[in-house]
């Protein structure tokens, strides 16, 4: 080959090379998004991921990847906050505010009792999430974690021996309670007899008489089969759950806009779709377990009493944890 022909055959390989060095990685880059879930798809956590990437998805339009770790597979919802606040092996997940306690004390008034009037309070508490707004810039502050929307709803009543229909039957009823100082302050103030036990030893403790009742959302005390040795459920709903899904800032900056506008679009469809699958799933337990026999339910009647006596608790409370405007923002939706 003449020397002018092999200048031309080295030009042609050279530019076409270049092409491709150019060309394939943009052609190849298609951004992964890796969630992460302690459960499988039956539960509301992993509905609000799979809600999430199918609007995101359907608002971009553009190839993106959403890789959800189910079960367990990247450790528990503490190490997936940690990871998001890190921007490492973890970009999304629902964590409960417990979690975030590490970083921002204001968190953990999202899993205070009494903090709604009642469902539907609570979901226009979550609908928009402006009321919550100083726990986002507090998160996103201390740990570089956004919010991006509120699932939950899960209504924790009293699991006991016998019915709790009004306070003459709550008072000095001795009542299993999580750990936190909050909770034994409530029911303390609610004129119950609060005492922390573990959580899997509450079975044996109602059986044994060391305790009347526990106190527990449907899918909790099912599960754990409470109903065997206390088939009495009070609605109290002393407590309506809060689930964040949560993202990380670190992970979104880097996102191209248009991605960060569609999961900023898709986040509030995604936690009303699994507001409402709890809520539903709640509710199921309760009415299968009812018509089987297994349990019976029983209104308390005195519920506004409740409130009343929880409020001073509430007020305390937020003061401590730095979050007396999210209480003010949260009462003053109506």
């Amino acid at each position: 080959m003449s020397g002018p022909r092999v200048r031309l055959g080295l030009v042609l390989v050279l530019s076409v090379g270049l092409a491709i060095a150019v060309w394939s990685p943009a052609l190849a880059q298609v951004i992964t998004l890796r969630g992460a879930s302690q459960f499988d798809d039956t539960h509301s956590f992993n509905q609000n991921m799979l809600k999430l990437e199918e609007e995101t998805k359907k608002c971009y339009g553009k190839p993106v990847n959403f890789v959800l770790h189910r079960n367990r597979e990247l450790g528990l919802e503490k190490d997936y906050f940690a990871y998001m606040s890190q921007g490492l092996s973890v970009d999304y997940a629902v964590v409960a505010p417990s979690h975030m306690a590490t970083f921002s004390k204001q968190a953990t008034l999202m899993d205070m009792p009494f903090l709604f009037r009642d469902i539907d309070h609570w979901n226009k508490v979550l609908s928009t999430g402006e009321a919550l707004k100083p726990i986002y810039d507090d998160v996103l502050a201390k740990a570089d974690v956004m919010l991006i929307n509120y699932g939950g709803g899960g209504v924790r009543n009293i699991v006991g021996k016998k019915p709790v229909r009004n306070m003459e039957e709550l008072k000095n009823l001795s009542i299993r309670v999580m750990g936190a100082p909050i909770q034994t302050r409530m029911f303390q103030a609610i004129t119950a007899a609060p005492t922390v036990i573990a959580y899997d030893e509450v079975y044996n403790a109602i059986q044994t008489g060391v305790i009347q009742a526990g106190e527990n959302e449907s899918p909790g005390w099912s599960q754990m089969k409470w109903h065997e040795v206390a088939s009495a459920i009070s609605k109290t709903m002393h407590a309506i759950t809060i689930r964040p899904l949560v993202f990380s800032a670190k992970t979104f900056r880097k996102l191209p806009s248009d991605l960060q506008s569609c999961l900023q679009k898709a986040a509030p469809v995604a936690g009303a779709h699994a507001r409402k699958w709890e809520r539903d799933a709640d509710d199921a337990i309760l009415k299968k377990m009812q018509s089987e026999g297994k349990i019976q339910l029983y209104e308390f009647t005195d519920r506004a009493k409740l409130l009343e006596l929880a409020a001073p608790v509430k007020e305390a409370f937020a003061k401590e944890v730095g979050a007396e405007k999210v209480l003010a923002n949260i009462n003053a939706v109506k």
